[in-house]
C-alpha cells in the first residue's frame, strides 16, 4: 500500500499532445485524425504527428488542419507534405518505381534464403549418405 501511495505521489497528470481546436464537423475531424496518424513527425521520426509533442509536429498538425479547412482532399494533403518533406513523411511509402526495391526486397530475400537452405540441406544429406556408406564398407573415414 505504501508503494502504491509513493507511485501516485510521483505521477504526472496526463495531458493531450494535440491541442489544436476541433474541426467544424465530425467528418473533417475524422479525416484530420487519420491524416495526423499516417504522417511522420520529421523531428521524432518514429512518431506520428498526432503523438509527437515537439513544436514542428504542432506546426504540421496546424498545416493539415488549414489544408482540410481549405477543402483539399487527403491525397492533395499527402502530396503537399511529400513535396515539402519527401516520401519519408509517410509511414507507408507509396509504390513508385523509385522505391520499388522496398516492396520487392522481402520476396527476393526470402527466395535467396529458401535456395540457400535447400542447398545446405542437400549437402548435409550427401554427407550423411557418405558416412553411412563408409560405415558399411568398413573403410576408415577421411580426415
Amino acid at each position: 500500500m505504501l508503494l502504491l501511495l509513493a507511485c501516485l505521489a510521483f505521477m504526472r497528470p496526463a495531458s493531450a499532445v494535440d491541442t489544436t481546436a476541433p474541426l467544424p464537423n465530425s467528418a473533417l475531424q475524422q479525416r484530420y485524425y487519420l491524416l495526423t496518424h499516417e504522417l511522420r513527425c520529421m523531428q521524432c521520426q518514429n512518431e506520428a504527428l498526432a503523438d509527437s509533442p515537439v513544436s514542428l509536429a504542432a506546426d504540421l498538425r496546424l498545416q493539415v488542419r488549414e489544408l482540410l479547412l481549405a477543402g483539399k482532399t487527403d491525397d492533395e494533403i499527402r502530396d503537399h507534405m511529400v513535396a515539402r518533406y519527401g516520401e519519408f513523411i509517410l509511414f507507408r511509402p507509396r509504390m513508385v518505381w523509385r522505391n520499388a526495391w522496398l516492396w520487392g526486397a522481402p520476396a527476393v530475400l526470402m527466395g535467396i534464403g529458401l535456395i540457400v537452405g535447400w542447398r545446405v540441406l542437400r549437402a548435409r544429406a550427401r554427407l550423411v549418405d557418405n558416412d553411412e556408406a563408409d560405415e558399411l564398407t568398413g573403410e576408415p573415414l577421411d580426415s
